[in-house]
Parts: C-alpha cells; structure tokens; sequence
C-alpha cells in the first residue's frame, strides 16, 4: 500500500521499520517539528525523522496539521492510507477523510479502556494485569474510533514504564501489517467502541512522581515502576531530591509517621507508607547516577527515624 506515515518518539519507529521491510511504499513521514534539549538547548530531530532520513523518505514537519498548504500535499502524495503513531497532533477531519482506507492509529491500550496520551505508564500505576495494542479507524474524538484488532500482553510485577514502551513497540509494529493485510483483503471488521469502563490516560508531569508517603506501599511501587524512566519518582532527603528506581512492598507493618526509616542495616532501607512498608532497592541521590542499595547506603548512610518528605 502507499503511506504516509505520522509519528514522532521512539515508540513509532518499530512500525516504520515494519511497514518498510514489509515491501509498503512508504511515500512520507510526518513528524512533530525539531525542538532544542538539554542545557545547552541543541536543536534535535524527532526520531521518526533520523529514522526517514536514514531510509531516504521524504520528511514534513507541519506546525499545524490542519494549516491548508500541509493539507494540499498531502492531497497530493496521494496515499491509500495514512498510519499514526504517537504523532503529538490532532489530525482534522479533512485528513482522516483524505486517503481511501482512512487513517489507522496503534494505539497502545486495550480500548476502549485507557484512552488518552500515557497509557503504557497509567496501566502500570493502576495495578492493570495485562494491556496491549488497538488498531483503530480514527475519527474526530480522542481515542473514539471505531477499533481493528487488538493484542494483549500481560504486565510484569516487575514491569516498568520502559520495559512495557519496548514491548509495546514491538506489539504494534507486528499488528498494523496484519490490520493493513485484512483492509486490502477487505476480511476485517470494524468494532464500535462502547463508553462503559473507559478512563482517561492524563498526561505526565514530573510533579506526579512527588511520592506521597501517605499513600499505601502497593500504590507508591507502582508509581514508581510506571513512572521509570520518565518523569521518575522521588522524594525529598537532606534538602536534595532523591530519585527511586526501584522498591518492594512489605506488608509489615511498623510504628512511626508516613515517610520514617523504621529500619536500615548495610543492605535494608524501610520506609513506613500509609499502609504497609516499602524497601527502597535503587535510588539516585540529587546529580549522581542511579545506585543499587548496598552501594547507595556504603556513600549515603541513613538512620532509623530518617523522615523522606514531599517536595511541595
């Protein structure tokens, strides 16, 4: 088939990769314009653009999607479909109705659940066995279209925000062939999307990774494995942050306030929660690398009674 193919970050690149092995004319990518990084503010590519270049497609980077010049080259590309992927725009009606078959989104939920921009970290944070990947008919609603086919993978009790964005990556990149099989072959049938059990996937900010103590420890593990890599969680100790990586739960529970070290040897770091105990397993204190327990506690020792506070 001949595609136009939109998406931005690292999680649409897999389903470049694959429409390109698999013989499709992809006939442009579409990516969000280059923004500066870091502190010294270098003006970097998207990477589905480093990805277009290297495969020598031909790359746009429009402002707006719906502004009209971007729109009359898309008219003229003419492609049978166009593939989103994490793309970062609202794509207007007079695009979706552009191409013959349409414009299909991965979407990485099992919709209807979990519509939004951050499912792979929200599925985590909210304790979710298992998840997957949607093909979906995108219409004018966020996440509303009807779906294609679905993929389910379940979700580690180790899994994190990253491990799941690779999986996912994966997962995706193998059912859009399959779904684009099944339209040229006119054997798939579109399912409406019902609006029973269906929940927003917000967006990520750092503030969300401010650990409160208060809450239970089932609930802050999560949180931190959701949140890692981005935008991690953390606390507050010696007046520095104090980023954790990784933590288990332990149902013990001990006396003292939300937040308290209630025990520490040269391995052990436990931390009283709402309801339960935490032990911290990986940290990273305030510009040093992230550190296994026993290296963190040999340079940084900590003391029973040690309280961990918010930011805010």
């Amino acid at each position: 088939m001949r595609i136009v193919f939109m998406g931005t970050p690292d999680f649409s690149v897999g389903a470049l990769n694959s429409l390109v092995e698999a013989g499709h004319e992809i006939c442009a990518c579409v990516t969000q314009p280059d923004k500066p990084k870091g502190r010294g503010k270098a003006v970097l590519m998207t990477p589905v653009k480093e990805r277009a270049m290297e495969l020598q497609i031909p790359v746009y980077q429009p402002v707006k999607v719906r502004d009209p010049e971007f729109q009359e080259i898309l008219k003229s590309l003419a492609p049978d479909v166009i593939v989103v992927v994490a793309f970062g725009q609202l794509i207007p009606q007079s695009v979706l109705d552009l191409p013959p078959y349409g414009c299909i989104n991965i979407h990485a939920s099992l919709l209807p659940k979990y519509r939004g921009a951050a499912p792979i970290q929200w599925v985590i944070i909210d304790g979710e066995k298992e998840t997957g990947i949607t093909t979906m008919m995108m219409e004018a609603g966020l996440d509303t279209g009807d779906m294609l086919e679905k993929a389910v993978v379940p979700i580690d009790p180790e899994e994190t925000g990253g491990s799941l964005h690779d999986k996912l990556s994966v997962l995706g990149a193998d059912l859009i062939l399959s779904t684009l099989q099944k339209m040229e072959e006119g054997t798939i049938t579109p399912i409406p999307q019902t609006e029973e059990n269906t929940c927003y996937a917000k967006m990520l900010k750092k503030s969300m990774g401010d650990i409160d103590w208060t809450m239970d420890a089932f609930s802050i593990e999560r949180l931190i494995r959701g949140l890692n890599p981005w935008p991690s969680a953390y606390t507050r100790w010696n007046e520095k942050t104090l980023k954790l990586w990784k933590a288990q739960v332990i149902e013990e529970e001990y006396e003292g306030v939300c937040g308290e070290v209630v025990y520490t040897d040269k391995h052990t770091i436990l931390v009283k929660t709402g309801k339960g105990t935490l032990s911290l397993k990986e940290l990273q204190p305030e510009g040093k690398k992230r550190m296994e327990i026993d290296a963190f506690l040999r340079g940084y020792p900590v003391e029973v009674h040690t309280i961990f506070e918010r930011s805010c």
